[in-house]
Order: structure tokens, then C-alpha cells, then sequence
């Protein structure tokens, strides 16, 4: 039997099968969406450091067609 917890509130459920999850790995649509907000409001990120161009490299690049 699978067992998730969810990353929010958690909650450990043991389910026979993955399909009787329907919000995994949350407990509920509750969670999925405190977890939604999170990323909207920014809370959460992914840091990666981006990497620096010049403005010749980025001039380099071809322009997307007019009208586009």
C-alpha cells in the first residue's frame, strides 16, 4: 500500500492504490491549493543562478517575425 504525506499539513495517508489519491502528494484540494498560493504569492522559488550575457550576445539572436 502506498503511503504519501502531505507537504502541507502533514497528514500521512495509506491508500491501496495511487488513483484512490486524487490531490497526492496532498491530503486534499485544501493543501493543493494553500500549496497554489504559495507559488503565486512567490513564497516558494527556485534559485538558480542565471547566467550573465553581454549585449552582444543577446543582440545575436534573430527576431521573431513581424507581426508576431
Amino acid at each position: 500500500m502506498p503511503t504519501y504525506e502531505c507537504p502541507i499539513c502533514r497528514t500521512k495517508l495509506e491508500v491501496a492504490s495511487p488513483e484512490e489519491a486524487p490531490y497526492r502528494p496532498f491530503c486534499s484540494r485544501r493543501c493543493k491549493l494553500v500549496d497554489l498560493g504559495r507559488w503565486l504569492s512567490e513564497e516558494y522559488r527556485i534559485s538558480e543562478e542565471i547566467p550573465e550575457t553581454s549585449e552582444d550576445e543577446s543582440k545575436s539572436g534573430e527576431e521573431p517575425p513581424a507581426g508576431e
